[in-house]
């Protein structure tokens, strides 16, 4: 006896819908966002500048159009300058570029540039009618063409630093899209948000100038010997004294205690290198406040001539592939018998008597002379270097009474307190935004 094949047919799990997590109230329970492939939403732009005078731009990630000559120092374009691609405000270009915010490469709209010519290596184009111009830099500010382009990479970047994408690849990355009424909604939403965030990034930057102009005003220039600016009671009150640093300061350098090497768990010492000086502080280094990782107290025992820090110490940071970073420094302030080690590629600075004020130093050698002073010292072809006996050579200007040293460190301190205020509330708008695209926008991988 034969027996009958089983016929029963399986139900088939029905796939996830494309919904955001939060969604206006005016769109709750419309239908599901459709995937979209870029070469349906958009038209290449492909038209040749020619013969007509434009500026050459390049994109940079996280910054945008950038001219040439800014960005390189020199217009690169050359005799390729004709077969550029001609691009007008609203047009998207895509710079196949890696960097650390866009590894996969940036999409930018270019705005209030009217005409500009692009390098014909980048994918340029423009959407069609009922695809928001502000919904898709959304998208593309979030890096959704990133995670569909990441499956299509198989190599690295060329020796042009460009990755190895097609228009054809580039033009098939699908984003997830809702009706035009909800495009524009999601845009005008986080439009709003974007314009709350530059108008408190120019408040800092416009803290940063004020601090920057009046350090140039509180400190001597070059050829001088009183500030042009001083406060009033001491007016009248001397010349500031020209010393050598190594007269109020002596100096040690170490090149160990790189953190690769060393273990950081359950460790009891702060170990602060040059890393965290030229991402992390600016002027002063709180250690009651400021977090930097621990080694153990039996990592020390293997190391020669380890750098203790004491409250007043400067770190100066002595090597940098960039001139402005170079020399780099903060001061220890708030030591509170708390243990910390001047770590890998910085140079310790002791006061060696009471010439200098708590907290002047790390003002001073943030002043436009004593910066210029410490770069024209610097050696190095690629990578910069300054060492601890050239840093004792340059020349410091000290002001006769030491109340003055005080007082302008008050002052600035102040303004670095102002500074740091915006700067988390500035951080604070931009998390705030970041947590809500992912909650306004579904991805390709809510598909899976």
């Amino acid at each position: 006896m034969t027996s009958k094949p089983n016929t029963t047919l399986t139900k088939e799990e029905p796939k996830p819908a494309l919904v955001p997590k939060l969604r206006f109230l005016e769109f709750r329970g419309e239908e599901a966002w459709k995937p979209v492939a870029l070469q349906d939403a958009s038209t290449p732009v492909t038209e040749r500048v020619g013969e007509r005078k434009l500026i050459p731009v390049s994109i940079s990630a996280g910054i945008g159009f950038v001219p040439q000559a800014e960005k390189f120092g020199r217009d690169i374009s050359g005799n390729q300058y004709q077969l550029y691609t001609l691009v007008k405000d609203g047009d998207f270009v895509f710079n196949k570029g890696n960097s650390l915010k866009f590894p996969q490469g940036c999409v930018y709209q270019l705005k209030g540039w009217g005409e500009v010519a692009v390098p014909n290596v980048f994918i340029c184009f423009r959407l069609k009618k009922g695809y928001s111009d502000g919904f898709f830099q959304q998208c593309f500010e979030q890096n959704q063409h990133g995670r569909e382009l990441k499956r299509h990479i198989t190599s690295g970047a060329r020796s042009n630093g460009l990755l190895n994408i097609s228009k054809e690849t580039f033009f098939g990355v699908e984003i997830p899209t809702p009706s035009p009424a909800e495009q524009q909604k999601i845009a005008e939403c986080l439009s709003s948000l974007d314009e709350v965030i530059a108008a408190q990034a120019r408040k800092l930057d416009a803290l940063k100038t004020h601090k920057k102009g009046l350090m140039q005003q509180l400190f001597p220039r070059e050829g001088e010997t009183v500030p042009r600016l001083r406060f009033p009671e001491f007016q009248g009150k001397g010349v500031w004294i020209p010393v050598p640093m190594g007269e109020v300061y002596s100096f040690k350098g170490n090149n160990t205690l790189s953190r690769d090497k060393l273990n950081y768990v359950a460790g009891s010492v702060k170990n602060i290198h040059y890393g965290d000086i030229h991402t992390k502080f600016s002027t002063h280094f709180d250690i009651t406040r400021e977090m930097v990782p621990y080694i153990n107290e039996s990592e020390l025992s293997v190391v020669r001539d380890v750098n203790l820090c004491a409250e007043g110490d400067m770190i100066f940071a002595d090597a940098s592939e960039d001139l402005e970073d170079i020399g780099k420094s903060i001061e220890i302030v708030h030591l509170n018998h708390e243990r910390m080690v001047s770590g890998l590629h910085t140079i310790l600075a002791r006061p060696t008597g009471s010439r200098i004020a708590l907290r002047f130093g790390g003002h001073l050698f943030k002043s436009p002379l004593i910066r210029t002073q410490i770069q024209k010292e610097a050696q190095g072809a690629k990578v910069l270097g300054i060492s601890a006996s050239r840093m004792q050579n340059i020349y410091l200007s000290l002001p006769h009474d030491k109340s003055e040293q005080s007082r302008i460190a008050d002052c600035l301190s102040s303004l670095d307190e102002l500074i740091a205020v915006q700067a988390k509330k500035v951080d604070a708008l931009k998390t705030l935004k970041k947590g809500l695209m992912q909650q306004l926008f579904p991805t390709m991988e809510d598909l899976s």
